[in-house]
């Protein structure tokens, strides 16, 4: 396999996006499959980022969950430059972990409609987050 037909970090983003709206559709990987005449494990591929998703197939899979194509791409800027912040010694980036207490956080989060109250639970999360970073010295 030539070195750009390999996942990158936006085939991640993607394949993390499709988890998400599957997930919020309370979907398996196995219904989806069959919606798409796929099988679970190439649903799990695309999921994991390991297999890249053809522009084709993201057009079938925005279709059967319901959202443009677009979706699957919100977030990949910030990933991106997440992603070349944090290269390791190795040169190679790794995804930010997504588990799944976390994807429902996500998911509860995009349900509220009151801007100010998402920003303000944003603006207490991201406090609470600052205090757990380390202290940086002078």
């Amino acid at each position: 396999m030539s070195e750009n037909k390999l996942p990158s970090g936006i085939d991640r983003v993607v394949g993390q996006r499709v988890r998400w709206r599957r997930r919020e559709l309370k979907l398996t990987q196995e219904r989806l499959g069959e919606l798409l005449n796929l099988t679970f494990q190439q649903v799990q591929k695309y999921e994991k980022g390991v297999n890249r998703v053809s522009a084709g197939r993201l057009f079938e899979i925005a279709s059967v969950l319901g959202v443009p194509i677009t979706y699957f791409y919100e977030g990949a800027e910030g990933f991106v430059e997440h992603e070349n912040a944090q290269a390791t010694e190795d040169g190679k980036a790794h995804a930010p972990v997504m588990n799944s207490e976390t994807l429902e956080l996500i998911a509860a989060f995009q349900k509220i409609e009151d801007n100010s109250l998402r920003k303000s639970l944003l603006a207490t999360v991201r406090a609470a987050a600052s205090a757990y970073e380390p202290k940086q010295r002078d």
